[in-house]
Parts: structure tokens; C-alpha cells; sequence
């Protein structure tokens, strides 16, 4: 006979892996099809791309590595402390990676806003790359620190051979969640994308009052300003949106263990990894361009078509559009 709790919280397991599986295919199709666009167009391989793409594949690694591994480790099943020790450490470098790429567009963006008439010379193919392999080295140094001492073992007289149930905050301690991920790894990040898009705003108001603008040999309209300025708004708003209350929910833990509901830890584990869903729409699907590879690629996939790199679908674009991926 089970007992009278066991059922609800069964249903409860039920219903936050069938939310996660859902995340984790828009997450990783949402994902693909900005790579496989990119691939597509040519014209797409530019530096801000570079970092889009970058931002992709952390999310695509977020969509079929960690919510996965989140989903077995929800599950507790019985291993080796390191084995679970690294396993979460992995869900870590992952989730890293995303936010130093958002952090990276955020750059790249107030670089573009700032210095457009320098942006091609300072922001070049060749840092560009440099900039995205060191978002993905600090991102694996910061998951590395838990498996390098910094963890749960000296807690609860366990050893390194003992079988535990994994489960992210037996092997992982709190104190390093709150004091180096949350307080180093996402609020420095987020503090300097608010004062980056504090910035751009700033920018953007002056050229709203002109009402027209020339940056980077174009011309920026009142319309596509407004489009813009909406644009970055969402963007901080959906990333503490997703991130704050899984974080928030650590710091309680950390300072009155015991009291967060498991409901409310799915709730905030499903919120930090839908954000890499969201990204798609919010970096990709509002970039004219892409828009138009996108209708490309799908025609030829309703067509059976191959598709095969292409330098760019002009049909409906100008020359200066080569340039213009904010809009």
C-alpha cells in the first residue's frame, strides 16, 4: 500500500519531465534551425553571428545534455559520488556557457550602437572567435570548481565510492551556488548587460529625437529605432525573468534549508532552462534576414529539396541589408 503522499508527488515528477521534454525539443529545433540557417547564408557568417551561433549550440547542448541529465537527477537515482559530482558539474559549464553568450551579443550589440563607423575594424572574424572560445573556457573553469574540491563530499561522512542518490544538492554545495554562480557567474553578467543596454537605450533616444540617423552607411529610421529599443528590452526582461527565481530559491536554501516545495524548485529548474527556447525568437526570429533563409529553408523542405550553402536569398533584399541584423 503506498503512502498518502507518494501519489501527488509522483504526479508531480510526471508533470515537470513532460514540461522539460517539451522545452528540451523547442529548445533544440529552435536552436538547429538558426545553425542550419546560418550554414544556408553566407551572408549570415558575419562576427555578430558568430556569437548567435555560439549562443545556439550552448543552447542546443542545454536542450539535449542538460535537461536530460536535470530529469535523471530529479529522479534520484543511485551512483558513485563522482559520477553524479560531475554530472552536475556539466549541467553547470553548460548553463555557463549560455549566459557569457548572451553577455557576448550584449557587446557586440553596444558596439555596434556605439562605434558603428569603428565596429568593422575593432570587431573583427578573428576576435570574435577568440571571444567565444573564452566564454566556453570560463564557462568550463567555472563548472571544474566543484569537481576540484569545492563540493559536498566532507558532508553527511560520505566517501568517494560510496553509492548516493544523485541529486544536485547533495554533491553540489550551496554556498558555491549562491556566492560564486549566482553572485559572480549571473549577477556580473547581468549588472554589465544593464548597464550595456542602459547605454543603447541611451543612444537610441538620441537618434528617436533626430528622428533619423546615418550609422554604418544606412540610415536608421524612427520605426526600426522603436523595434530595437523593444527588442533589447526583452531581452533583459525574459533573461531575469528565467534566471532569478531558480537562483533566488538557492539563496533560501542556503540560509533555511529545507524550506523551499519541490513544486516551486521545478517551477524555477524550468524557468532557467526555457529561456534557451525563447532565445531562437528573440535573437533570431526577429533579424529580417534570417527570416528569409528561414521561408527558404522550409519551402525546400516542402519541396524535398536539398539544401545547400547559398551566398545569400537576394530576391528581396537590398545591399544594404548585408550589414542590418538588428532588424
Amino acid at each position: 500500500m503506498s503512502s498518502p503522499g507518494l501519489e501527488p508527488r509522483k504526479h508531480m515528477d510526471v508533470v515537470y519531465i513532460s514540461i522539460e521534454i517539451a522545452i528540451a525539443v523547442a529548445s533544440v529545433l529552435g536552436n538547429v534551425l538558426i545553425v542550419l540557417v546560418v550554414y544556408v547564408n553566407q551572408a549570415l557568417r558575419d562576427t555578430t553571428f558568430s556569437f548567435i551561433v555560439s549562443l545556439a549550440v550552448a543552447d542546443i547542448a542545454v536542450g539535449s545534455l542538460v535537461i536530460p541529465l536535470a530529469i535523471v537527477i530529479s529522479l534520484g537515482f543511485r551512483t558513485q559520488f563522482y559520477t553524479c559530482l560531475i554530472l552536475s558539474s556539466l549541467v553547470l559549464t553548460i548553463t555557463q556557457s549560455s549566459i557569457l553568450s548572451l553577455l557576448a551579443i550584449a557587446i557586440d550589440r553596444y558596439l555596434r550602437i556605439k562605434i558603428p563607423t569603428r565596429y568593422n575594424d575593432i570587431v573583427t572574424q578573428g576576435r570574435a572567435y577568440m571571444a567565444v572560445c573564452t566564454c566556453w573556457i570560463l564557462s568550463i573553469l567555472s563548472g571544474l570548481v566543484p569537481l576540484v574540491g569545492w563540493n559536498d563530499l566532507s558532508h553527511g561522512n560520505l566517501s568517494k565510492s560510496s553509492e548516493i542518490v544523485c541529486e544536485f544538492k547533495t554533491v553540489i554545495r550551496m554556498d558555491y551556488m549562491v556566492y560564486v554562480n549566482f553572485f559572480v557567474c549571473v549577477m556580473v553578467p547581468l549588472a554589465l548587460m544593464i548597464i550595456l543596454y542602459g547605454e543603447i537605450f541611451r543612444v537610441i533616444r538620441k537618434q528617436l529625437n533626430r528622428r533619423a540617423e546615418a550609422t554604418c552607411d544606412r540610415e536608421r529610421y524612427y520605426r526600426k529605432e522603436l523595434k530595437l529599443a523593444k527588442s533589447l528590452a526583452l531581452v533583459v526582461f525574459l533573461f531575469i525573468t528565467c534566471w532569478m527565481p531558480i537562483h533566488i530559491m538557492n539563496c533560501v536554501e542556503l540560509f533555511r534549508p529545507g524550506e523551499t516545495p519541490k513544486s516551486a524548485l521545478y517551477v524555477g529548474i524550468f524557468m532557467s532552462h526555457v529561456n534557451s527556447a525563447l532565445n531562437p525568437m528573440v535573437y533570431a526570429f526577429r533579424i529580417k534576414r534570417f527570416r528569409l533563409t528561414l521561408i527558404q529553408i522550409t519551402r525546400q523542405c516542402m519541396l524535398c529539396k536539398s539544401t545547400v550553402a547559398t551566398p545569400c536569398p537576394t530576391s528581396t533584399m537590398d545591399g544594404n541589408e548585408k550589414t542590418d541584423v538588428n532588424h
